[in-house]
This record gives structure tokens, sequence and C-alpha cells, in this order.
């Protein structure tokens, strides 16, 4: 094997797992995520955990966050729970760089 394609492996198994961990991140963020807004709709416990669930598998709609935005503002809508767009989305990031810092962490 070549220097050049030991190089481009390398680059390859980077990739593979900053995308692994992209995913970990963004599924752990929209359990975060599920369990923030079960606690203003105010579910708790198993009922959390399963809404919490029901957050995570909506990330598999479409590519990006608007599907979990959706899902979440029109749960929060149909319970005429009041959350700002921008509350949300606050939210989304904040709860991103938790999940972030959860996975270095190793938790």
């Amino acid at each position: 094997m070549s220097g050049f394609d030991k190089r481009e492996e390398g680059f390859e198994k980077k990739f593979a797992h900053d995308e692994e961990l992209r995913f970990k991140a963004m599924a752990r963020r929209n359990k975060l995520l599920g369990n923030w807004a079960a606690e203003r709709l105010g579910l708790a416990g198993a009922d959390a955990e399963a809404y919490a669930k029901t957050v995570v598998m909506a990330d598999f709609d479409e590519p990006g966050d608007e599907d979990v935005f959706r899902k979440v503002r029109a749960d929060l809508d149909a319970k005429k729970i009041s959350v700002s767009d921008e509350e949300l989305r606050r939210a989304m990031t904040d709860l991103l760089g938790k999940a972030i810092e959860e996975i270095k962490a190793g938790r």
C-alpha cells in the first residue's frame, strides 16, 4: 500500500468516525429535546421517555432539523403550550452542545 493509499484510508476512517459521532450527538440531542418538551407537556416517567423516543424517531423523516422542529412545535401547539419558535430553536442548539459534551465525557 502506498503512502497515498494509507493517507486516503486514514481520511476515510476519520470521516466515518466523525459521521458516527455526529449521528450519536444528534440522536442524543433529540432525546434531550424530547425530555425538555415532555416536561413542558406535563409528561413524566415512562410517558416522558416514550415521548422522547418519538422525537428521536421524527429525525428519520427527512434530512436536517426541520422534521424534529415541526414535530415538537406541533405537539406544543396541540396542548396550547406557549413556547416561541426562537425558544425552541435555542433549546435545540443548547441541547446539541450538551449532547456533544456528554459524548466527549463518555456518558
